[in-house]
């Protein structure tokens, strides 16, 4: 089958808003492309298909949002309502850079996108504990580590990018039995899983995309994981004071947050008060140019910095509440 593939590219900070804009146009099943090398590749690979020929150096160091509409279903309304929409979003004082939005448009085979997709990703290990497979791959061998078994879902992370990588070498490392976790933009919910795999008691992920939810709940009992365990809540931590309410019931030894360093630098201060006197705080997602404002804001918000590891052009940092 066709489908016509819309790209739109944007800052890291932008990818949220970006995918928004797509959601709100009812394209709920998205791809996100970041990483130097592989928004290179995708350059090449789509280069007949740029207006201008310089199109391809504006874009190069920015990631990419993708969505499909199968060829039976007219797309050029969807385009031009999206041109629109990304438009009043760059017209928006949001206090962030959302990147160029340029957008191309191309006819692609399914077979092509998706199947080249999941054979990019196979099982991996993580730290000394954890093994990460992708559902459908059942050619591994775990070697004695603690099984994580995930089916991202297109708009969700893998955990073969840096960023998600060094949040789990963290966790592998940190997470003890019984220990509570918080996962702040879960995602799929690789992090908060991968904790309870390890040992954790319970869990609580929170994510502002709908669909997380259900691919984190999903994602959860592919490991056997059930809701007495693991809760999952929609909404913006940072305006939603329902949510809030709900996540101040209690503090937490370890709280992750794997997003972008705009959205790091407002949550640091709430992150810090949700913790207990000794909790971890895991965060990544962080460009290499953005680290040291990332940092300084992670210390206003009284975290000491124990860790800052760095994976290419991204950075994960570990930071600890006075006890």
């Amino acid at each position: 089958m066709k489908y016509t593939e819309i790209s739109v590219f944007t800052a890291e900070a932008g990818i949220d808003a970006v995918c928004a804009r797509f959601s709100m146009l009812g394209m709920e099943q998205l791809e996100i492309v970041q990483g130097r090398e592989e928004i290179a590749d995708f350059l090449q690979k789509s280069a007949k298909y740029w207006d201008f020929a310089d199109m391809d150096e504006l874009c190069a160091s920015e990631p990419c949002v993708k969505a499909y509409i199968p060829e039976d279903e007219p797309a050029d309304d969807t385009v031009k309502a999206l041109k629109a929409s990304l438009a009043e979003l760059k017209a928006m004082p949001l206090g962030f850079d959302v990147g160029s939005l340029n957008m191309i448009v191309q006819s692609v085979d399914d077979s092509v996108w998706l199947n080249a997709w999941k054979e990019a990703y196979k099982p991996f290990p993580v730290g000394s504990r954890l093994l990460v497979r992708p559902s459908w791959e059942d050619d591994f061998d775990a070697n004695g580590r603690n099984v994580l078994s995930l089916d991202p879902g297109m708009a969700f992370g893998t955990g073969s990018h840096p960023t998600t990588r060094m949040c789990l070498e963290f966790i592998d490392e940190l997470v003890n039995k019984g220990d509570s976790v918080l996962d702040l933009g879960c995602g799929s919910g690789i992090l908060s899983i991968a904790a309870l795999i390890l040992g954790a008691k319970d869990a609580v992920a929170v994510d502002i995309d709908p669909i997380a939810e259900s691919i984190a709940y999903e994602n959860a009992a592919l490991n056997g994981i059930g809701k007495d365990k693991y809760t999952v809540l929609t909404g913006d931590v940072l305006t939603d004071s329902s949510l809030r309410q709900k996540l101040e019931a209690k503090r937490y030894p370890i709280v992750t947050a794997n997003i972008v360093a705009s959205v790091i630098i407002a949550l640091a201060p709430y992150a810090a008060k949700l913790m207990l006197p000794g909790g971890k705080f895991i965060t990544s997602g962080i460009i290499d140019t953005r680290e040291e404002e990332v940092k300084a804001a992670i210390a206003a918000s009284g975290l000491n910095i124990l860790e800052v590891r760095r994976g290419g052009d991204w950075r994960a940092i570990l930071a600890e509440k006075p006890l």
